[in-house]
Formats: C-alpha cells, sequence, structure tokens
C-alpha cells in the first residue's frame, strides 16, 4: 500500500507532504528538533478530513493533529510512522455577524487573524496570548488556551459556542450553534474543548465575540511584598468597577531579563524592587475610566500596596509595557529552559516558590529562576534554566521538585497548556483516579482503537 498516494487521492497532490518533507519543518516553539511522521495532510474541508480520518481507521493509522505548533508539554509529537494531519490550509473565516457578536472560522485560522479581522467591526475576541501570530484557534480550543485576559472573559471554554469535530472512524459531530443559552442535553462541544485531538479533530468553530473597548489604561507597578500583591488585587478589581482585563506579575529575576540588554526593553520604573505587576483596563468611556484608573492606582500607593508606578500615556506606551511581559523568548539566552505552567491558590504562591527556590540549588547546582504569570486568575509560569551539558540529568530533577512542591496545594500541573507528553506522569497530582478512569472511558467510547494522538495525556 502507496499510503502517500491514497492519501493524495483524497486531498489532492499538493496536500501530502512525505517523510522527507516533514523532515525540513520545525517541531515548534523552542525546540531545535525536527518534525518525523510518515507523511503529513493537508486537507481543505471538513470533508476531507472525514475522508482522511476514515481511510486511516480503516487502515490502523495513527493520527497527530496539528495547529500552529505553539504548544510547550509536546502534545502534537509524532512518531515515524504516524499521519499528520495539519490545518494549515482550512484557514477561512468564514461569517462575522455583528449582531449575533460571532465569528464562524476553520481551525487553522490564526488567532491574530481573527483579532484584526474582527477590530474592523468594532468587535474583539478577547482571547489573547504571545503566540497569537502563530496559534491557531483550532489548537486555542483543543488546549482550553488561557492568555492574558482570563480574569475578565475566562478561557477558551468560555468563547466557544458552536464546533465542529471529525470523529476517528470519520464521523462528522457538528454542533455549530451561535448560541449563547442552549441547554438541550450533554453540551458535545465540551468534550473536545481541552482534549488536545485525543478524542476528536476540531475542524470548524462558532466563536463569541465582544464590543471593543473604546479605552485602555496599563500601568506597571511595583509593589513591595507578595502580600501587597494579593491585597493590590482585590483594591484595583474593586476600584476598576469591572474593567480589570489583566493582572500579571513578575518575579524580580523575570523583570531583570527583559529590561536589560540584549533584550530591547527598557525598564518603565527601577529593577530594585521584588514584585512588578501590569495593569490593564479595559473600559467605555475614555475620561472617565483614565480618572478612575489613576485614583486607583493613587489609592493603592498610599496605602503601601505598591511603592512605584508608570502609566500609560499612549497606544505606544501599552504596547510597550506589553512587550516586556511577552518577551519570554529572552530564556533562550544562556541554556536551554525547563518551562512550567501550573496554577494554585494565590495565597500559596510566593511559599510554592520560596520552597523551589530553596531547593533548586541542592539538587541540580548552578542555574537560574524566573518567575512570572497571570496570578489574577492563578496562573504561574515558572521557568528554570541550567547548562545545555547539564539538561538531561536535570530535568527530571526539576520536574520532581516543581510538580513536588505543588502537590501540598492541591494545585494543577497545567494551568493552561495541557498534558501532551510531558505532563503525563504528573497527571495523578490534579485528577484523582476515577476521574482518570472516566476519562479513559470517553477515550474508549470515541476512540476504540486508540488512533487519535496517542500516548497522549494518559
Amino acid at each position: 500500500m502507496d499510503v502517500i498516494q491514497c492519501l493524495r487521492a483524497m486531498v489532492g497532490q499538493d496536500g501530502v507532504l512525505d517523510a522527507s518533507q516533514v523532515s525540513t519543518r520545525s517541531a515548534g516553539v523552542l525546540r531545535p528538533d525536527r518534525l518525523t511522521a510518515q507523511a503529513l495532510v493537508r486537507p481543505k474541508s471538513t470533508e476531507e478530513v472525514s475522508a482522511v480520518m476514515r481511510w486511516c481507521n480503516a487502515n490502523g493509522m495513527r493520527v497527530v493533529t496539528q495547529g500552529g505548533l505553539t504548544g510547550l508539554v509536546h502534545g502534537a509529537d509524532a512518531a515515524p510512522g504516524d499521519i499528520i494531519l495539519s490545518l494549515e490550509r482550512m484557514r477561512a473565516i468564514e461569517n462575522i455577524d455583528s449582531q449575533q457578536r460571532t465569528a464562524t472560522v476553520e481551525a487553522g485560522v490564526v488567532l491574530q487573524a481573527l483579532q484584526e479581522a474582527v477590530e474592523a467591526h468594532q468587535l474583539v475576541f478577547p482571547l489573547d496570548l504571545g503566540a497569537r501570530g502563530s496559534a491557531t484557534l483550532g489548537g486555542n480550543a483543543a488546549t482550553n488556551a488561557g492568555g492574558n485576559r482570563v480574569i475578565r472573559y475566562g478561557m477558551m471554554r468560555e468563547m466557544v459556542l458552536g464546533l465542529e469535530a471529525v470523529l476517528a472512524d470519520g464521523s462528522i459531530v457538528s454542533s455549530m450553534s451561535p448560541l449563547i443559552k442552549n441547554n438541550t442535553g450533554y453540551d458535545l462541544k465540551q468534550l473536545f474543548i481541552g482534549s488536545e485531538g485525543t478524542l476528536g479533530v476540531i475542524t470548524r468553530l462558532v466563536l463569541r465575540l465582544r464590543e471593543k473597548p473604546l479605552s485602555n489604561n496599563v500601568a506597571f507597578a511595583a509593589a513591595p511584598s507578595f502580600d501587597a500583591i494579593a491585597k493590590l488585587l482585590r483594591h484595583i478589581d474593586r476600584s476598576l468597577g469591572g474593567t480589570l482585563s489583566a493582572f500579571e506579575v513578575m518575579w524580580q529575576s523575570f523583570y531583570k531579563l527583559v529590561t536589560t540588554a540584549p533584550a530591547k526593553g527598557r525598564p518603565p520604573i527601577s529593577q530594585d524592587y521584588p514584585y512588578y505587576i501590569l495593569i490593564e483596563c479595559l473600559g467605555t468611556d475614555r475620561e472617565l475610566d483614565t480618572k478612575r484608573f489613576g485614583a486607583a492606582l493613587e489609592s493603592a500607593l498610599e496605602q503601601g500596596l505598591i511603592v512605584d508606578a508608570a502609566v500609560s500615556r499612549s497606544d505606544a506606551d501599552c504596547s510597550a509595557f506589553w512587550s516586556l511581559r511577552d518577551d519570554v523568548a529572552q530564556v533562550m539566552r544562556d541554556g536551554v529552559p525547563v518551562v512550567f505552567d501550573v496554577s494554585l491558590p494565590v495565597a500559596e504562591m510566593e511559599r510554592f516558590v520560596d520552597t523551589l527556590r530553596d531547593a533548586l540549588p541542592n539538587e541540580i547546582g548552578d542555574h537560574k529562576l524566573w518567575v512570572f504569570g497571570h496570578l489574577g486568575d492563578g496562573n504561574l509560569h515558572v521557568i528554570v534554566q541550567v547548562k545545555p551539558p547539564d539538561y538531561g540529568a536535570a530535568r527530571p530533577k526539576i520536574e520532581a521538585l516543581v510538580y513536588g512542591a505543588l502537590k501540598p496545594f492541591r494545585g494543577s500541573v497545567s494551568a493552561e497548556h495541557g498534558i501532551g507528553l510531558e505532563k503525563k506522569p504528573w497527571l495523578s497530582i490534579s485528577r484523582s483516579e476515577t476521574e482518570l478512569a472516566v476519562m479513559r472511558t470517553l477515550k474508549g467510547a470515541l476512540d476504540p482503537k486508540g488512533l487519535l494522538n496517542p500516548g497522549k495525556i494518559f
């Protein structure tokens, strides 16, 4: 059986890459390796995805779905004998309904492309993350992406109204409803959101849009202690009357990293403080919102919740502040980073980080530790860097330290990046045996042959 020719018969001659062509492609962001697979197939429609899946199911071919390859947990890795199903040619924004405030899109649409398209309608798609220029909406749904504004708008799960997916046997499940309220039995779309391509291939989506904010105020503030940060979050949220859209915190080491050459960013306030907070307010009245934003910061300063702050005066200032938070690539400067994405109660964050900071020197020796994240929704990004020769031996020790420190707080080993291969051994920290059994039952029902993204999650 000529696999390449069989697949090309379904999607066209230029719709399939062979193993040699696949190997020229990057395996993803922050990765030096290349893709491996028997073939990479690029369908143009849900019907072509269905035909490919029917054929793969009949012939026992394992399928790994890929979007923008911006994931950090090896959730889209394929083996040499697998088929990669890429949605890169399914990038149509089919409809933007200004009255219903929805967008109907194919799963391969890049997040930033939708953000820019809806702007002309005075609407926004509020999901936002650093990989906006390459992450796809299907991938965002498959991993239940979070990002910068979860505190205001929720995770991707809250933004998906309807969804179409192809099952392992090629069946098409289409629940493309544009309704916010649709309480008619099981909400099937929720099975596929966050499933990391293990239950079906998401091909199309109906997404909820919001009115475009008319004001945007951003500040970079410094706090004297972590206790002050926790109090500041409540103070700011209460003072801004529901317009708080982001509350991002950086430990000093990360702030110095992204504001010191060769990084392009420069410090808007001194580098001498222990904690830094990026606060964003999106509202509807420029004058009133700006006045209220300033008053909230002034009150926080008077109460000792912050000790310094730089406030945006223009859109350029807002972009400059956000560019510091998004410049995560700086962690690649001097070695290989081990990246973690965890969540835990805000009250336990300082103790978690202190426990980790105390344990790392004894276990792995020379290293660098950076911590930052979406503290407003309980999400921290922890990055540990060691020198390349030590990476292989150090990584298991680092994982044990991070997840071991997390376990007493009953936190989540994945706040927004998914499980993939990397976090699979640690899933029991966040999920009970009963939960895992139910998850396996769902997998067995929808993919009895285990062909979809095999080996991921559990």
